[in-house]
């Protein structure tokens, strides 16, 4: 795990191997600064579909992450495993449930592996609705359940994701002002140039993915530094 390597981003382009995106586009993507493509989804995420997507990507020298719903979908090939778990809820399964399944079933490569303590924000979301995420909670919780990630759990990264809605950066700014080591991800509704400039004023790092899918120029202007 090259945590250094990854200090070093502000932002990352999130695809979905359940949506189409032309090879013109993301040759386009890559061309621009993003520091790394994410192939990344909750439903319908096959090793298949995956693996149509990194065909693609294998042209080109960027830094190539998988962030796999599950363990069936992941394929070789990829830089990093970003591995998730959903700290705001109470189903354990998606804390460490399926982790210790995955364990039980499979070899692993530890040195692609990197850990995400996951904060899911909107319940709205395919993610949000899945793993039960308890959404209606305060600054405070929020930035609590940060610190126990980084603290007693010492997770690399801390990922505040909203998934589709564009998040509270006051909320951003209270997580960053109290982690030390962890990288703070924030992922969620950056549609343009203001609001990736916005939100990297105290996430570390940026997410981006919806914005690509329906207007690409708007997408390509997220790329900010």
């Amino acid at each position: 795990m090259n945590i250094n390597e990854i200090r070093k981003w502000k932002h990352i382009t999130k695809l979905d191997p359940d949506k189409k995106i032309s090879e013109k586009n993301i040759e386009k993507i890559v061309n621009s600064d993003s520091d790394a493509i994410m192939v990344s989804g909750t439903l319908n995420v096959t090793k298949k579909n995956v693996s149509a997507l990194l065909s693609v990507l294998k042209r080109y020298d960027i830094p190539k992450i998988l962030e796999p719903p599950s363990p069936e979908c992941i394929i070789d090939g990829f830089d990093y495993l970003f591995i998730p778990s959903v700290i705001n809820t109470d189903d354990a399964a998606w804390i460490i449930g399926k982790h210790k399944k995955w364990i039980q079933k499979y070899q692993i490569d530890w040195d692609r592996i990197v850990p995400e303590a996951y904060i899911v924000l909107n319940p709205e979301s395919d993610v949000g609705r899945t793993t039960k995420a308890k959404t209606k909670i305060n600054e405070k919780e929020i930035t609590s359940y940060a610190i126990c990630a980084e603290k007693f759990f010492k997770f690399p990264i801390i990922y505040i994701e909203y998934s589709g809605r564009y998040g509270n950066p006051e909320i951003v700014k209270s997580v960053s002002k109290n982690l030390e080591s962890s990288i703070l991800f924030y992922g969620g509704g950056i549609n343009s140039e203001e609001k990736a400039s916005e939100m990297l004023k105290y996430a570390d790092v940026v997410v981006v993915g919806n914005i690509f899918y329906e207007n690409l120029e708007e997408g390509l202007k997220t790329v900010v530094r």
